[in-house]
């Protein structure tokens, strides 16, 4: 999945399972852009999986399709994670240059995959390190790519909250499963900030 987000979000976090990873996608949100005539610019939007626009039947019901999924295809289902190239400093500049750059993170996720690579386990998955990202010739300090891969937990409370209010809106056909993630999400994120 992919999002564009200012803050919060890491460059890239893969899933602790797919069910975690359903739940990742079912709240993905992203910043508006001035493409979007309805929204003002850097609202936040909940688009799941990216694919909001695209859903031809009732919401619930797609990620239940998604959890089916996880279940007929158990440990042969593909790992699931979410980048996102458009993490902000506080002075507003881009944290990760993006474009081709961005090859950099998709070989990491394939060495990860392959069990090449280690990952940093945060409350919201699995985060890649700066050292284990091919960084040879990128031209975007070291504080700035480590300040794109990071998840502070804290920073994880408000978007909780709204997560479990799009998720209470979508309605009860929402899984059970995504309910209990978020919960775990929110569980691990109080552990880590007490």
């Amino acid at each position: 999945f992919g999002g564009r987000r200012a803050d919060t979000v890491p460059l890239v976090t893969q899933s602790f399972d797919w069910e975690h990873g359903t739940m990742i996608g079912a709240t993905l949100s992203s910043g508006q852009t001035a493409a979007s005539a309805e929204a003002k610019v850097g609202s936040l939007r909940h688009d799941p999986m990216a694919m909001l626009p695209f859903m031809g039947y009732n919401a619930g019901d797609y990620l239940q399709h998604w959890i089916d999924m996880g279940n007929k295809g158990g440990d042969r289902m593909p790992d699931i994670f979410l980048v996102n190239w458009f993490r902000r400093g506080e002075d507003g500049r881009f944290l990760w240059p993006g474009f081709g750059d961005n090859s950099r993170v998709l070989k990491w996720i394939i060495d990860r995959i392959e069990g090449r690579v280690g990952a940093e386990t945060t409350v919201v998955g699995h985060t890649a390190r700066a050292e284990d990202l091919d960084l040879t010739g990128l031209d975007t300090p070291i504080e700035d790519v480590q300040e794109a891969l990071s998840a502070p937990a804290a920073d994880w409370s408000r978007d909780v909250a709204s997560n479990e209010e799009y998720l209470a809106f979508l309605g009860p056909r929402v899984p059970s499963e995504v309910h209990e993630q978020l919960a775990g999400l929110k569980e691990r994120i109080e552990a880590a900030t007490a």
